[in-house]
């Protein structure tokens, strides 16, 4: 079974990696808002540097070309990001992009 926290809390990233259950992480703009943090980028990078599975984070622009910009932006951020791509037909076209730089991508 693999198990993903949904969530931007460092803490209970960390209890989850300490307690050995953790896969990955997924988080988004919204949850990092609720920590209280303004900083995404720096908050994500923090959350990749504890996980050594999957972090998932989405981007929030629409239309292809933006989806694809945030993405090759985002995907920069840490080995382990899987960037979150909406489950639309222009992700589909986004991830059809993505997938052929190597970029990983899950839909949401």
């Amino acid at each position: 079974m693999k198990i993903f926290l949904d969530t931007a809390n460092i803490e209970h990233i960390r209890h989850g990696v300490r307690l050995g259950v953790v896969t990955g992480v997924t988080t988004n703009p919204s949850l990092v808002s609720r920590e209280g943090k303004v900083d995404y980028r720096k908050l994500v990078q923090e959350i990749c540097s504890i996980v050594p599975g999957p972090v998932s984070t989405e981007v929030l622009g629409q239309g292809v070309q933006t989806m694809v910009a945030e993405a090759r932006e985002i995907s920069k951020w840490a080995e382990n990001i899987v960037v979150k791509i909406p489950a639309s037909l222009e992700g589909v076209e986004a991830t059809s992009v993505l997938a052929s730089e190597n970029i990983k991508v899950n839909f949401t």
